[in-house]
């Protein structure tokens, strides 16, 4: 079993038993830092401290040793196929299905709940209210989820892809913003959350925008939307994902096979098949109207915390802080250059209590970035905007492309004054160097 599989076990262990890292410690005389490591899976405690935790846990030693050394690391992935009205995802499904079954996966599909809910009488217009069906609705999605969430978990196979017909922050296309996030802090949850709990979301835009002598409603029971309703409803969808660190839109500019070919080399390519690879531009900007973009449907604002951590020439490595309002997720990301634009990239998400130990490791000679990131979703393209607090009058927009010659359709308010991909003085990592009154300096003059 892989070193990190393991710590997570442990980690899993002391929190059912609502025990602190400096407790563990103390009754196996280690230091905090010792646990840590163990449950981030950079060590393994000896036969003699799987004693002392097997007693400390209330779990068979031979347990411990069993899953230690024989369990296969498994590799599961969530993602969402989400799309406006008539968009191909009950197709997509089925070719999703036998690709990545052929590749080695066991696929899973989460159904979509509304049809499901729909067509058997509980709707909007059979409930009490519209709040209450989608009440309903987001409670009987998150059952789903983690029931296959927990089923996937033990499974046989080391590759394991979980495919959500829609998930949680589709219903926020259907309601008021103020109703979705009370239904969610009902819940004891909240938007940043749920939004992120996924992967990856992958939004198959509707043929009423595009490809309007196709738009049908007679493939579902429960879709009732004239092509105007479609293409607003479409529009909405990808306003409530906008915000997303991994979100792809998958538009009608060419035939449907060909749409479905390009949504299974942007899956293949988030899964790392064959690897994990990212293609980005990256273009120096002068500064966005900060109001007209926090007023935008389509735009979602997120403040990130980067901090780099000690690692050779070869790997970069950073954790990241992303949310907003105080509802925060971690992440830990490894990043290997190729070439100019593509880059292997391996990001995992972290516990709070990971994120806190990887502090640890922090690259002293680099500074902590922090800045606000505008994701706006434009031309069925995804732009992040980052607002630097050490700059007024420029800032950072990024994309990532599906191809290195993809074309690139910029916002008309956004004002490029020069492309940076190749520029190594606007990387993140030349800016962590600098202190920020050299940063102060970099500004366009």
């Amino acid at each position: 079993m892989k070193n990190i599989d393991f710590g997570n076990y442990l980690y899993q262990l002391r929190k059912e038993n609502n025990l602190t890292q400096r407790f563990v410690a103390y009754q196996l005389d280690v230091s905090d830092k010792a646990v840590s490591k163990w449950e981030m899976g950079k060590s393994k405690p000896d036969l003699d401290k799987l004693k002392l935790l097997s007693t400390l846990y209330n779990v068979p030693l031979n347990d411990l040793l069993e899953i230690q050394e024989d369990k296969k690391e498994i590799k599961i992935s969530k993602i969402v196929l989400t799309g406006g009205p008539c968009a191909g995802k009950t197709t997509a499904l089925t070719w999703i299905n036998n690709y990545f079954s052929k590749r080695g996966y066991t696929v899973l599909f989460v159904s979509e709940t509304a049809t499901e809910l729909i067509t058997n009488g509980v709707a909007p217009w059979t409930c009490g209210t519209n709040y209450d069906y989608q009440t309903f609705q987001i409670r009987l999605q998150k059952i789903k989820e983690q029931i296959f969430d927990d089923a996937a978990k033990t499974m046989k196979n080391d590759k394991i892809l979980i495919v959500c017909d829609r998930g949680i922050l589709d219903n926020k296309a259907y309601m008021k913003d103020v109703e979705f996030k009370r239904i969610l802090k009902e819940l004891g949850t909240n938007e940043t959350k749920e939004r992120d709990s996924y992967d990856a979301v992958f939004h198959l835009v509707s043929a009423a925008k595009g490809k309007e002598e196709v738009y049908t409603l007679a493939n579902n029971v429960a879709r009732t939307e004239s092509i105007e309703e479609a293409q607003k409803l479409d529009d909405k969808i990808i306003s409530a994902w906008t915000g997303h660190p991994h979100f792809r839109i998958i538009d009608n500019s060419t035939e449907f096979e060909e749409k479905l070919e390009r949504l299974l080399k942007e899956i293949a390519s988030f899964l790392g098949e064959p690897e994990p690879y990212e293609i980005e531009r990256k273009f120096l900007i002068y500064y966005p109207n900060i109001k007209e973009l926090e007023n935008m449907p389509n735009c979602t604002k997120v403040d990130i915390t980067q901090t780099y951590l000690k690692s050779n020439d070869d790997v970069e490595r950073r954790i990241r802080a992303r949310g907003i309002d105080g509802d925060y997720l971690y992440y830990l990301t490894e990043k290997r250059k190729i070439s100019g634009l593509k880059r292997i990239e391996i990001e995992r998400k972290l516990t709070q209590d990971e994120y806190l130990a990887l502090l640890m490791e922090s690259d002293n000679k680099l500074h902590t970035i922090h800045k606000t990131r505008y994701c706006l979703s434009e031309n069925n393209q995804y732009f992040e905007i980052d607002i630097y607090p050490e700059w007024d009058n420029q800032a950072i927009m990024e994309i990532e492309l599906s191809s290195e010659d993809q074309e690139i359709k910029t916002p008309e308010f956004i004002k490029i004054i020069k492309d940076v991909t190749d520029d190594e003085s606007y990387k993140n990592y030349q800016m962590a160097k600098e202190m920020p009154k050299q940063l102060v300096k970099r500004r366009l003059k």
